[in-house]
Formats: structure tokens, C-alpha cells, sequence
């Protein structure tokens, strides 16, 4: 029978990791170390491209860094591009039950790679492709939780690292966003009373997003760039944060990183000095290729912290360095050819200055910039915006838990409609449990019930976080976005439960199962004596009693939005 042939490599050299062959275009030499239980790394520093094909035998979904749908996708499918401003090199074909079948990862943080994979219909096989200026691949054939292989490519990552700095304590703490509860009606007065209001019911940092740099309330970018306070809102930007920070909140500020708008004087002092100009923004990106833009920018930032007292900054919009159809030429005056390279000298340098006056300066990325050549400049990443869908942020925030190695995952801003029942608000904080939450409503205006809920829930964050964020993630059924979630470590077991799935009890230890699903009956497996509490979405005790677990199912009811504790005796 004849296979069609898509992705042709022309001369190769093949190259065996275990059982498995690799084809290697360009590779006049290769070394295959074996790792671990079979887990190879292939150096292979002269090859251009790597392609080899594993059976599709009980596989159910392909995951990647990028969040979407966890279809298995057919061998035509447009490549997955990695580059230092977006994505992460990796991916992961999953079978049943959530075990891997083949995780792939390349240690190339900074320039660009793709990866092209798909099913070949005519052979029922799944075919790798990879592309790239030299390949060192990790290659992962392990049967165990896919969630495992991709943790532990990203620690490979990490080992490959040097001199990362950890996470500050502060940056794995909830968060209080202005964005989605005020948009750009900002104000000194808005910012203080949400702070006051937010730090009462459990966040430790609020981040002040678009609209302080302006009096326009368009939402377009026209604005951007110059990056000084609007005078009418902000009179006395220093004052206001040591106020705010007075509270014990830690202030973040919001640079849409890339851009500069139309009616901004820097507008007419690059002009020459832009990637491109973007219509529907009516701002253009600038070049960092140019030591002066760079310069700018650095000045720019850094004075929210040198001068104004702030805590960290909100980092938006790096992906939009990289332009569609690829970099344009350099121009005159330029230092380095890639705008990749440029984005990293800028991020390098702007870090370098930041930590001199706040070493522990807190720093968010979001997705899709999620590179591991980006873990030097950021400690905090958010999920990209999905406001008021729940399941997309708890997918997109689990993603980047299994791939973010150092950096602390933040959930989109969470919102909800002033009329939603608190069990609902419960709701969307589980979805975001096993991240950091970022609350973004009117605080003043929640009802009692709600805010009882908020308050409930961040205590849960606070009390549980070392194992919520440090302790090991199990996300279950990746093709159907993780309906059931589990985190744990040597004391604690805390399962999130999104649908109504039975929750294995562990044999010792304390066990927790947040209730997202509308059905209260939590089907529990497991055998021994323990003590129960059950608490309705506000953290209201509903029942208290000794469980008798016998052998097959035991089902104890917990409230939508509610919490079910279990203590072994």
C-alpha cells in the first residue's frame, strides 16, 4: 500500500530509543542516552528536523501548552510554532486514563521550533515532526500519568537553568485586579477602596490594569506609551501607593509592553523604530532590535518602582513582538538580527534594573507567552483572558501548572453578574483552585452570601497552599478538560471535583473535595473509620459526623460550592 508522504525529510539518519526509530535530517552525528524508564535524550547538534511514528493503540487526546480542544489532531494540521515570545517545546500524545504515550520536549527556550503531528490515516500511526537549528529532545515513552511526564519535562528545563530566583511568597498569595471590575474608569479613590475591601476578605496584592496612563475610556491603545499617570485620577501617584501599601497590599501596574499609541510623543520619536502598525489599535509595535527602544522602555517601567513605590508590574502583550509571516528586516542601527533576541535583552536588562531597587519585585506574564526562556523575568503567569468561563480557566490554569516549573500560575480574572448565586461564585473559585485567584468585581457592591463565599474560599487558598500549588498535580481525563483534579502531597489530599465522578480516599492523611458540580452526592471509595465535616459554599457547617467506610461505594451529600473534609481517626 502506498503512504502518503506530507512531510518528506529528504536524507536522514535514523537513530533507535529503545524500540522506538528516529529519522534525523542533517544530524551527521547523534548520541541517545537513556534517562530514565523509557525516557531518552537525543543530542543531536547538526540536525535540522527529527521525525519518528508511534502507534495510535488506546489513545485519546494530544495535549499542548496552548490549552484548546484535546483533539487528535490528523497529520495535515498546521504546525505548532515555539518561540521565546510564545508557546513552550512541548507536547504530549495521552492515552487511556489519562497515561502517556509519547511526551516530547526540546531544550530550545529561545529560538523558534515547530512541531507538526498528526494521525496518518493510512496507517492508524501517530507522526512526529520536528523542526529546528540543532535538536536536543526528551522523549518520554513512560506508561505513567501524562501529567508526570510533562511535570518532569519541565523540571529537565529548570535543571538546564541557572541562577533562576524563586518565587516570592507574595506571588502565590490571591490577587485583587482592577481590569474586568472597573475596565479604565481607574482613580486613586476606585484603586484604595477596592484595596481596603479586597485585603479584608483574603487578597494580598492588587494590580491596577489599564486606564492610569489616561483620561480616553475608547479601550484602544492609542494612549499607551508614554506611560506617565493621568493627572486627573492619579494627582499624586506616590502618595496613593504607600497608602495602598499601607494596608498591607502589594501594588502591581499594568504596561501593555510593546505599544505606542498614535497621540503619544513617543509615537513621533521611533517613528522608523516599529515592527509594524496595527489599525484596529491604532498603535504600533515597537522594534526592541534598536538599543534606544529598548533604553525607552526600561525608563519607562522601572520608574513605577524606582520612583512611585511599586511592588511589580503586569507585563502585557509580549507575544505581539512577534510578527505573522516572520521578523522583518533590521534597520538601520539595530544590534541583533532576531526580534526574539531583542525581547530578551530588553526582559534581561529591565530585570537587572528592577531587582536593584526590589529584589523580590514581583513580575506577570500570561499566556501565550509561557517559554521557559522567559522563567529568568517572570515569577507570576496568568491564564489568558476567558472572563466569566469557568471551565476554560480551570483547563488553561492546570495547563500551565503541569509546564510552568518555577513560576507561580495565576487564573484569569474571575467575574461573575451582580446577581449570581453564591453558590455559582463558589463555583468559579474552585475552577481556579490548584492556581492563584484574581478576584475582579465590585467588592462594595456583593451581597453578604458572596462575600462569605470569597472569604471562605481564599482561606481555603491561604490555609492549603503549599499543597494546592507546590504539592504534586493529578488532572484527570484531559479530553474531556479535567473534571476531576487532585493535588497532594505526604499530609494532604485535595480533590476538586467539576463533575460527578467517584473520589478515591486515601488510606491516611487528610482528604478535601471542593463540590463544582451541580449534584451533592460525592461518591466516595475507600475502607476504614473517619471523621467527616461537610460546609455550604460559604463555610457554613452542614454535617459532622463519624463515617464508616465499607468496602465499595459510600456517598456523602456536599452542597454546590461546598467543601467536604475528611480526617482518618
Amino acid at each position: 500500500m502506498q503512504v502518503w508522504e506530507p512531510y518528506a525529510l529528504g536524507e536522514t539518519t535514523a537513530v533507535r530509543a529503545g524500540a522506538l526509530e528516529l529519522a534525523l535530517a542533517g544530524a551527521a552525528d547523534a548520541k541517545v542516552t537513556q534517562v530514565a524508564d523509557r525516557t531518552w535524550l537525543i543530542d543531536a547538534p547538526e540536525a535540522t528536523a527529527a521525525q519518528w511514528r508511534v502507534p495510535c493503540v488506546r489513545v485519546s487526546a494530544f495535549w499542548t501548552p496552548l490549552g484548546g480542544t484535546r483533539w487528535v489532531p490528523p497529520i495535515w494540521s498546521a504546525p505548532l510554532v515555539s518561540r521565546l515570545t510564545a508557546g513552550a517545546p512541548v507536547v504530549s500524545l495521552i492515552g487511556t486514563a489519562g497515561a502517556n504515550v509519547c511526551t516530547v520536549g526540546l531544550a530550545e527556550p529561545v529560538a523558534q521550533v515547530s512541531f507538526t503531528g498528526g494521525v496518518m490515516e493510512e496507517t492508524g500511526e501517530f507522526v512526529f515532526t520536528l523542526h529546528g537549528d540543532g535538536l536536543r529532545i526528551r522523549l518520554d515513552l513512560s506508561e505513567r500519568p501524562f501529567s508526570a511526564a510533562v511535570a518532569d519535562l519541565a523540571a529537565w528545563w529548570k535543571d538546564d537553568a541557572s541562577d533562576l530566583p524563586p518565587a516570592p511568597d507574595r506571588a502565590r498569595l490571591p490577587v485583587y485586579s482592577t481590569w474586568y471590575s472597573m475596565h479604565q474608569e481607574v482613580t486613586a479613590e476606585s484603586v484604595e477602596l477596592q484595596a481596603r475591601l479586597a485585603k479584608e476578605l483574603g487578597c494580598e496584592t492588587i494590580i491596577v490594569d489599564d486606564g492610569w496612563q489616561t483620561a480616553d475610556r475608547t479601550r484602544g491603545y492609542a494612549f499607551c506609551g508614554d506611560w506617565e499617570p493621568n493627572p486627573a485620577a492619579f494627582p499624586d501617584i506616590p502618595t496613593h501607593v504607600a497608602r495602598v501599601r499601607e494596608l498591607g497590599m502589594s501594588y502591581m501596574l499594568w504596561y501593555a509592553l510593546p505599544f505606542v499609541g498614535k497621540h503619544n510623543a513617543a509615537f513621533e520619536r521611533f517613528e522608523g523604530k516599529f515592527l509594524r502598525y496595527l489599525d484596529h489599535m491604532d498603535a504600533a509595535v515597537l522594534d526592541p532590535r534598536h538599543p534606544e527602544v529598548r533604553e525607552f522602555l526600561i525608563d519607562r517601567l522601572v520608574q513605577a518602582v524606582e520612583t512611585w513605590g511599586m511592588d511589580g508590574l503586569k507585563i502585557d502583550f509580549v507575544d505581539r513582538f512577534a510578527t505573522p509571516g516572520g521578523d522583518p528586516a533590521p534597520g538601520e542601527g539595530t544590534d541583533c538580527t532576531d526580534v526574539d533576541e531583542g525581547v530578551r535583552r530588553l526582559l534581561h536588562d529591565l530585570d537587572a534594573r528592577l531587582r536593584r531597587t526590589r529584589p523580590d519585585v514581583l513580575i506577570e506574564h500570561r499566556q501565550p507567552y509561557t517559554s521557559p526562556g522567559l522563567w529568568p523575568y517572570a515569577n507570576m503567569i496568568r491564564a489568558v483572558d476567558c472572563p466569566l468561563s469557568s471551565q476554560e480557566n480551570r483547563q488553561r490554569t492546570v495547563d500551565l501548572r503541569l509546564a510552568a516549573g518555577p513560576v507561580a500560575v495565576h487564573s484569569d480574572m474571575i467575574v461573575w453578574h451582580p446577581d449570581e448565586p453564591a453558590e455559582q461564585v463558589a463555583v468559579h473559585l474552585i475552577n481556579a483552585l490548584f492556581s492563584v485567584p484574581q478576584i475582579s468585581v465590585d467588592l462594595a457592591v456583593q451581597r453578604p452570601d458572596q462575600l462569605a463565599a470569597i472569604r471562605f474560599w481564599l482561606g481555603i487558598f491561604h490555609r492549603y497552599l503549599g499543597t494546592l500549588q507546590l504539592g504534586t498535580l493529578r488532572p484527570e481525563q484531559p479530553e474531556h478538560g479535567y473534571p476531576l483534579v487532585r493535588a497532594y502531597d505526604d499530609h494532604t489530599t485535595i480533590v476538586a471535583r467539576y463533575a460527578a465522578l467517584p473520589v478515591d480516599v486515601p488510606e491516611s492523611g487528610e482528604l478535601l473535595v471542593a463540590n463544582a458540580d451541580s449534584d451533592p452526592r460525592v461518591v466516595l471509595y475507600g475502607t476504614g473509620s473517619a471523621h467527616v465535616e461537610v460546609h455550604d459554599c460559604g463555610g457554613a457547617p452542614v454535617r459532622a459526623a463519624t463515617l464508616a467506610l465499607e468496602p465499595g461505594a459510600c456517598v456523602v451529600e456536599v452542597p454546590m460550592g461546598g467543601l467536604l473534609t475528611l480526617r482518618r481517626d
